[in-house]
């Protein structure tokens, strides 16, 4: 038997060390023998290219075949339980072609998906796989901690689906409770089948928050019925003059509940006092003049702005976020706040303070950017950071004095974990104003003591933000997003000892089979050691 209890990155470590050492024992194979030959010897043992990192795996004993006869067990359980069985065996079935049928009940051998709220370290998303010659079984405290123990499975599993699962134990917790994902529908349209196929992808590495941006200068996305000609109207175009397009509430709604589904909350972002245009172009009275705009296609920022002094204007925000807040189960609730350059400071300020309130109205928590620290944050209030290198030292410091009185952060530096930023001078959408963002720097980087003067109980989490000046199909989105998007999922899930550039690389690489069955168009950087 053997047995290990160490963290993924030093067995990466050591693993790389035994395969230099094996690497030069085959003088006398062919040289595409050889090649083959250390190929197979580069490949990860399952436990090692689990991605995020796990806080903690044992190796010990004989595996689990999973094959034709296994079977999902979900015993005693609820019917929340039954649903995540149900979705494992329909995300396993999928590439395996094994029957997989779910059943109640605790005998034989099989998947077992068990709630157990005693059980110590696991919190609220944790879990427990054990895998012996009779089963697996996934043990958490609450039907999310089963469903990210069923990610981890999938992941212990060959692409092809079957195949033996190693004996071991993995016991594991997150590091930080918001792991989100950004992605902005407002400059380009896309639709909630393109956003549903993005939270699967997200919802696999453990990633359990999808924050949407719906409206900015040139577009409104989601159906309004208080302000009908928000979405008929000021959805009508987007970034270079095409046709734009909007959600109802009912694609909204099943967006949601989809995600719900796979334990991804949805943070909806209704950008304000700036980054308004198309709600003035399509409301004259939203305007201190009276006159509306025309409809924006370009991609400047910062020249919109709400009529601060106009009662007509807190009427608006009231319908409008009163109905995103019925629409969304989930706490937050997304004011923007960033780059009103046109609104004067103490306009900002006083606008932030009502519009907060109308938040707080509606039983939700007010989520905005950063700029938020200059105005006055509303309790509880969290903030979301996007600086990078040239943000003012006085900004940041104003933001850790904020921290320190009890409001909690969200960390999206725009030089680490904006999306749209380029890799390098080489690739073709996306933008360069942060600096290029190449996939280690996006991932090497502690959110824990990222920002002086914040402590790492301040830090709520991360989000990666994909903004689309740029783009406009799925085929550039998931070049951008992949594969940085998997290097925030270990940010905010693995343990900080854990975060190591050549071990994680290694795991990274590892996910390349499944991304390619997924149909996943990613960006193969250089610097990462793919097959």
């Amino acid at each position: 038997m053997r047995v290990l209890r160490r963290t993924l990155g030093t067995l990466l470590v050591l693993g790389g060390a035994a395969l230099s050492c094996a690497a030069g024992q085959g003088v006398d194979a062919k040289p595409g023998e050889a090649r083959l030959a250390a190929r197979a010897a580069a490949a990860p043992a399952p436990y090692e290219r689990l991605l995020p990192a796990p806080a903690s795996v044992r190796v010990a004993g004989a595996g689990y075949r999973f094959g034709a006869g296994t079977v999902i067990r979900t015993s005693g359980s609820t019917e929340e339980v039954r649903r995540v069985g149900e979705l494992l065996a329909e995300q396993l079935r999928g590439p395996s072609g094994l029957p997989l049928p779910v059943v109640d009940g605790e005998g034989g051998d099989g998947v077992r998906l068990r709630l157990d709220g005693s059980a110590r370290g696991l919190g609220a998303e944790g879990y427990r796989l054990e895998t012996r010659s009779d089963g697996i079984t996934l043990t958490a405290r609450t039907p999310a901690g089963l469903f990210h123990a069923g990610q981890t499975l999938r992941q212990l599993l060959p692409v092809s689906g079957a195949g033996t699962v190693p004996g071991g134990t993995v016991t594991d917790a997150p590091r930080f409770a918001y792991r989100g994902a950004m992605v902005d529908i407002a400059r380009h349209h896309f639709t909630v089948e393109q956003v549903k196929r993005y939270v699967d992808q997200l919802a696999q590495y453990k990633v359990n928050t999808l924050h949407v941006h719906l409206t900015d200068d040139q577009g409104w996305r989601l159906e309004s019925a208080s302000w009908p000609r928000l979405a008929r109207y000021g959805g009508g175009s987007e970034v270079g003059g095409g046709p734009g397009g909007h959600w109802t509430k009912d694609e909204y709604r099943d967006l949601v509940a989809y995600a719900g589904e796979r334990y991804v909350d949805v943070v909806p972002e209704i950008d304000m006092p700036g980054h308004v245009n198309a709600a003035l172009a399509s409301y004259a009275e939203l305007n201190c003049d009276g006159k509306a705009p025309e409809r924006y296609t370009g991609t400047k920022v910062g020249f919109s702005s709400l009529c601060v002094g106009k009662a007509r204007t807190y009427e608006f925000i009231d319908d409008v976020l009163g109905e995103v807040a019925e629409l969304t189960p989930g706490r937050y609730l997304h004011i923007g706040g960033d780059e009103a350059h046109a609104t004067p400071a103490a306009d900002y300020a006083a606008f932030m303070d009502r519009a907060q309130a109308v938040v707080g109205k509606y039983g939700k928590t007010v989520v905005a950017w950063h700029q938020l620290a200059a105005a006055r944050p509303a309790p509880g209030a969290v903030l979301q950071y996007w600086g990078h290198g040239g943000t003012p030292e006085k900004e940041k410091e104003r933001l850790a004095e904020v921290a320190k009185a009890g409001h909690p952060l969200i960390l999206s530096p725009a030089d680490r974990l904006y999306l749209d930023m380029k890799y390098d001078a080489t690739t073709k959408p996306g933008l360069k104003w942060a600096g290029y963002v190449p996939v280690r720097r996006s991932y090497d980087w502690d959110p824990g003591t990222f920002l002086p003067g914040v402590p790492q109980s301040a830090v709520l989490g991360v989000e990666a933000a994909l903004w689309t000046e740029t783009i406009g199909t799925r085929a550039d989105w998931e070049l951008m997003a992949f594969p940085r998007m998997l290097g925030l999922a270990e940010l905010g899930w693995s343990p900080a000892a854990s975060r190591d550039w050549p071990a994680y690389s290694r795991r990274l690489a590892a996910q390349a089979p499944r991304l390619d069955a997924q149909g996943v168009t990613y960006y193969r950087a250089p610097d990462v050691p793919w097959s």
